[in-house]
């Protein structure tokens, strides 16, 4: 099982400029195709829940 805040899921919608930020969005969409394909599981929070409906 594997946790990502709400700001590692929005990495990848970052400005890709900076290189730091570009190998942050490839490590999170790596980790997010693993939970797709089965490798890992992808676990959420109320505290997840709740950021993203105020927004």
């Amino acid at each position: 099982m594997i946790y990502l805040d709400v700001c590692c899921l929005n990495r990848p919608f970052d400005d890709q400029t900076q290189e730091r930020i570009r190998l942050e969005s490839e490590a999170v969409l790596s980790i997010l195709s693993a939970c797709e394909t089965g490798k890992w599981y992808l676990v959420g929070s109320e505290a997840i829940d709740y950021e993203i409906s105020v927004f």
